[in-house]
């Protein structure tokens, strides 16, 4: 996959199968700023609402519902619109994902 996808009000039986209550949260105030992401992450929105654009690409809008999911690897400036809190959940073990954002931040 190399585009964010975005899941309009998925049913309670997707969520569940996903095992979305479970996942991390995480909150951000309105704001802009890049992004990169190291590994595909879903994210199924609690509040807020975003607009992410992938870099050279289109902006994607986004919000209180949806499930998205963001492929590895792409960068993208994100834009919160309205103040955002997601469940999240990250592709691989822990140490994968340090191994993946340390290798990002030493651009090796």
């Amino acid at each position: 996959m190399t585009q964010i996808t975005v899941e309009k009000n998925p049913s309670q039986q997707r969520l569940e199968a996903l095992n979305v209550s479970k996942w991390p949260t995480w909150e951000k105030e309105v704001s802009v700023f890049p992004w990169t992401f190291p590994e595909q992450e879903i994210a199924y929105i609690l509040e807020g609402e975003c607009v992410i654009t992938p870099t050279g690409g289109t902006p994607v809008t986004f919000g209180k519902g949806d499930l998205v999911t963001f492929p590895a690897g792409m960068t993208a400036s994100w834009e919160v619109k309205k103040p955002l809190h997601k469940h999240y959940q990250l592709d691989g073990s822990k140490l994968c994902q340090i191994y993946r954002r340390i290798k990002l931040a030493l651009k090796l």
